[in-house]
């Protein structure tokens, strides 16, 4: 059996539901930015701008790099290049605060960079799915439309997001109310899918175990390093190093899951990967916050390793050279 030749279950009105669920996602990510987040990257752009680099340059590269090293099927490799080509998960805000990092720096990458995705996503993965030497031949065999799949990114994450700017914007106490609930309701919405679609394609999930185990657990490892890698090296604090973590290591491999189904017919290598990454992500997140937040406390005495006057004070660009 091989992963390149299966087409997992999977019928258009699943894939209402979970365009539906990611829409909900970053209209709760938009119901929680301000004004003042985009304000923090023009103040300090340099962590933004290592952030961005880091995702849309350095992670898909060293993707590219790993496909080529790890025992991978050509649609396996596919799926490794998209999910490392879609934008950061919400989910990367709350394991920031979990690991005692700069929540507000967290926020406002993400509503930034949600942004700068809608453009260029589909041009990354083209550009990457191109250049592998087997993958490509997938590419050219569904006729990729980039320009295509920017229509249908920006209906599933560009006009969620603007509804939820302008809400918030406009009714800020409404805003406010119904964030938290819409945030992990969709959160969880989203991994109950993810786990669904796992389960009715169990067979074929089980055959590549082992396999999917691996690649994906490296992958993570590797997305996580580089954001921290990225963030030492950039002179950034102790807070941002770990908001960088996770705002590059943590993925939105649910819109992945949604794009393959959509342009890509339901791909067996490239689904098995972005659906087990939507779930292990998660929980190697959870565990790296939990073991860092543990760790700075018992260092510090603080989960944020600052005092609580000199954490109220500290500014994304403060602390350099901090270690971690």
């Amino acid at each position: 059996m091989n992963p390149d030749d299966i087409i997992l279950n999977f019928n258009p009105g699943t894939l209402v539901i979970l365009n539906v669920v990611l829409g909900l996602i970053m209209f709760g990510i938009a119901l929680d930015t301000t004004v003042d987040d985009f304000k923090v990257v023009a103040r300090k752009p340099k962590t933004f701008i290592i952030a961005i680099l880091a995702q849309l340059i350095v992670l898909p590269a060293v993707t590219f790099v790993l496909t080529l090293i790890l025992p991978v099927t050509p649609s396996m490799a596919l799926g490794m290049i998209l999910v490392a080509c879609c934008p950061p998960g919400n989910i990367s805000q709350v394991l920031t605060h979990r690991a005692g990092g700069n929540v507000a720096l967290s926020v406002s990458m993400t509503a930034v960079g949600n942004l700068i995705y809608i453009f260029v996503l589909p041009l990354s993965v083209a550009f990457w799915g191109s250049l592998h030497p087997a993958a490509r031949e997938l590419l050219t065999a569904v006729e990729l439309n980039p320009w295509q799949m920017l229509v249908d990114i920006f209906l599933i994450i560009g006009l969620p997001f603007i509804a939820g700017l302008l809400i918030r914007n406009r009714f800020e106490r409404f805003a406010k109310l119904v964030q938290r609930w819409v945030k992990w309701f969709s959160l969880l919405a989203l991994v109950g899918f993810i786990v669904a679609a796992l389960a009715g394609n169990w067979t074929y999930f089980v055959a590549f175990l082992g396999i999917i185990i691996l690649v994906v657990t490296i992958h993570d490892a590797v997305a996580l390093a580089i954001g921290y890698g990225t963030a030492v090296v950039g002179g950034l604090g102790t807070r941002e190093r770990k908001a960088m973590t996770f705002e590059v290591g943590i993925r939105n491999a649910g819109l992945g899951l949604g794009l393959i189904f959509t342009f890509f017919g339901g791909l067996g290598g490239m689904a098995i990967v972005a659906g087990w990454w939507g779930i292990w992500d998660i929980i190697a997140g959870l565990i790296v916050a939990a073991l860092w937040a543990r760790h700075t406390k018992r260092r510090t005495g603080s989960v944020k390793g600052d005092s609580s006057r000199h954490a109220a004070t500290e500014s994304p660009d403060a602390s350099a050279g901090a270690s971690a």
